[in-house]
């Protein structure tokens, strides 16, 4: 029986005295009761974690009882994956190849199967949404608009506007060579408008709003607020999926055209630097992207804002219980967006290569 505080500094002298009388002792059952316990820090949960996974009776049926209903609730989210996740590996251990292979292969396989059920709720519930708005959630989409445009709108100009520098000085550098440098323009406007701004304002949306889609939705799963709404009959899907990619959407094209003009700002100061009038500039500028140009940017931006959005909510259903699961779900977001989006800016390059697009 346990009483009193378990505090992290009672807890240290508790748990070399436990370890000292069972190990090695031979128990079927453990009963440990705390009813007496009437403060109980994150030591303490440790230990009553520890206990209850028999690691010190191992092969022992161990309960914990008599836990107050507010210690009972955190005690809980502690989970022996938890402890799995955080417990340093014996380093002397060693597994086979092939049973690795086959770990990887399931998790993979199980990946897929995660994917596929996403993309069919996602079927399901977004043509519905966009035919019929009154099942659409607005006030929610323009919420989430406001937290993934309004308030990107100045990391965003800060980084198209130093990047419109940097292209613009180093290709003036190497231009200067041939005595083209006027040619720096339709560097810069080409390259902003094909590549550079869809590719940078996606990366920028991964690492602020995929990250923040997944910790939200990942946050309410472990709190078990999506199973309250399973409860009641609505779909997550309707009511945190659909809103957050409409809003991806809506925001990427916007947030592109920006990133883009703020590039091609960046890349005329440089070019009124070397001594070049601004009419001449904004002639070759004019002179140097099509519409088709404009076409491809505003197609990558496109589905870039799904990849981002999409990615960001699925990781966040995918997230498992503990205190560690939100900041996984949080990182798995931010890597496989920046894979996808990767992936497929580089289909688009091909594709419009052999398209001559």
């Amino acid at each position: 029986m346990l009483r009193g505080r378990l505090s992290a500094r009672s807890v240290v002298d508790c748990w070399n005295t436990l370890e000292q009388k069972l190990r090695g002792a031979r128990v079927k059952t453990l009963e440990v009761d705390v009813s007496g316990v009437d403060f109980c820090g994150g030591a303490g949960f440790a230990l009553l974690r520890y206990l209850n996974m028999g690691k010190m009776t191992p092969g022992a049926k161990v309960s914990i009882v008599g836990l107050a209903t507010g210690f009972q609730t955190i005690f809980e989210g502690f989970t022996s994956k938890d402890y799995d996740a955080f417990h340093p590996l014996d380093q002397a251990k060693s597994h086979p190849l092939i049973e690795e292979a086959g770990h990887a292969t399931r998790q993979l396989i199980g990946d897929v199967r995660d994917q596929v059920d996403f993309l069919g709720g996602v079927a399901a519930n977004l043509p519905p949404s966009l035919f019929n708005p009154k099942r659409m959630r607005w006030p929610e989409v323009r919420h989430v608009f406001e937290l993934a445009g309004a308030n990107a709108v100045p990391i965003v100009s800060l980084v198209s506007l130093l990047l419109g520098f940097i292209i613009a000085f180093e290709s003036a550098q190497r231009l200067a060579e041939f005595g083209a440098q006027i040619y720096v323009a339709n560097t810069i406007t080409v390259v902003m408008v094909r590549e550079m701004g869809p590719l940078m304002t996606a990366i920028l949306l991964a690492g602020r709003s995929a990250s923040a889609f997944a910790a939200e939705i990942g946050t309410m799963k472990v709190n078990e607020e999506l199973n309250a709404l399973e409860t009641l009959g609505l779909s997550p899907f309707r009511f945190l999926v659909v809103p957050r990619i409409v809003a991806g959407i809506l925001v990427a094209p916007l947030l592109t055209c920006y990133s883009i003009l703020m590039g091609v700002v960046g890349g005329a100061l440089v070019m009124l630097g070397l001594g070049f009038s601004l009419e001449l500039i904004l002639h070759q500028m004019a002179l140097s992207v099509r519409l088709g140009d404009l076409a491809v940017g505003m197609e990558k931006s496109l589905v870039f804002g799904v990849i981002v959005a999409g990615v960001g909510c699925w990781r966040g259903l995918q997230t498992e219980q503990g205190p560690s699961a939100v900041g996984l779900s949080t990182t798995r977001a931010v890597v496989t967006s920046l894979l996808l989006i990767i992936v497929a800016d580089a289909c688009f390059s091909t594709i419009s290569y052999f398209l001559k697009a």
